[in-house]
């Protein structure tokens, strides 16, 4: 019996990283095993990774020896960073180019870039509609990833480049209905009435992850670009009410108020649904749900996220 294909996971007990690693493990006739990549691994989510059939390491981004040594004798990785956790650019460059310099010294055959557009190549800085953050970017948290694109093309990782967007768990951690002064549940978001909100449920960056893999090198290059649904805010508002059991409407708020607001990020966030919305063709464009739900048959449109997710809703 040949042995399987290590797939190196960083993130492995997040959202992004344990879909990958779930993915994998549920598959155990793929001819891939999970090395389940975390700075704990004595963390709940790890032993459960452990007890799927994951082998656990340890490996900090800040410790890049820790990082090479975890990546040794992979065929291949998921690779994923997480600005929210210091919402730095700079420090997710410097924690990219640790993966990329860590992936060309393993070897990796096929590496899985969980990345952003670039917003600068469509919104040069001097255009001035948004704010500037971070001293060189329009939304810090897509800008930087898109720059770990080019180190890894720079560096001659073989590279899929797995474009995400906006979470549909986000309506479960924030950006959910709550009830107006009238009493009546309003979905508000910095989303201009009419345009499209690309969406995704957030496992099926794993679930896609995996189907790429499985691909093969066929993708190595390719940069595909990832949602499960294209609503207005009308109509997440309608199929939220829907699975609520009473009307949800929706409240655009106008980018420079969703800015001033005392909330964290709030500029970062509302700079980013302003790139949504001017670009609306050339990032929902690009998504193109036939060709990916080919990819992956398993994709969630939203109805079907939010039919395996009713119970979590909780409103007043």
């Amino acid at each position: 019996m040949n042995e399987k294909k290590v797939i190196a996971v960083t993130g492995a007990t997040g959202a992004q990283g344990g879909g990958t690693a779930r993915a994998i493990l549920a598959d155990p006739e793929s001819g891939f095993a999970v090395r389940a990549i975390t700075r704990n691994p004595y963390s709940p989510a790890a032993r459960e990774l452990a007890e799927l059939g994951a082998e656990v390491v340890r490996a900090d981004f800040d410790d890049e020896p820790s990082v090479r040594k975890a990546f040794e004798g992979a065929y291949g990785a998921f690779l994923v960073t997480n600005f929210w956790a210091h919402m730095s650019a700079a420090k997710e460059i410097e924690e990219t180019q640790v993966l990329v310099r860590s992936a060309k010294a393993a070897g990796l055959r096929h590496v899985i870039w969980s990345t952003l557009e670039d917003t600068r190549e469509l919104l040069p800085l001097e255009d001035g509609r948004m704010p500037v953050l971070q001293e060189k970017y329009n939304v810090p948290h897509f800008d930087a990833k898109g720059e770990g694109n080019q180190l890894f093309r720079a560096a001659g990782v073989p590279t899929t480049f797995l474009n995400t967007t906006f979470f549909f768990q986000g309506f479960l951690q924030g950006f959910g209905p709550k009830r107006g002064e009238d009493g009546v549940l309003t979905l508000t978001l910095p989303l201009e009435d009419g345009k499209l909100l690309a969406g995704v449920d957030v496992a099926d960056i794993g679930r896609t992850a995996f189907a790429i893999l499985k691909g093969g090198e066929q993708y190595i290059g390719q940069t595909i670009s990832l949602a499960g649904d294209h609503l207005t805010g009308a109509q997440y508002a309608e199929k939220l009410g829907a699975v609520l059991g009473e009307p949800v409407r929706f409240q655009s708020v106008p980018y420079d108020v969703f800015r001033s607001l005392d909330i964290p990020a709030a500029a970062e966030i509302a700079n980013m649904f302003q790139y949504y919305g001017d670009f609306d063709q050339e990032f929902t464009g690009a998504r193109d749900l036939n060709r990916l739900r080919e990819l992956n048959p398993e994709l969630r449109s939203f109805d079907s996220w939010l039919a395996e997710n009713a119970s979590k809703f909780s409103v007043n």
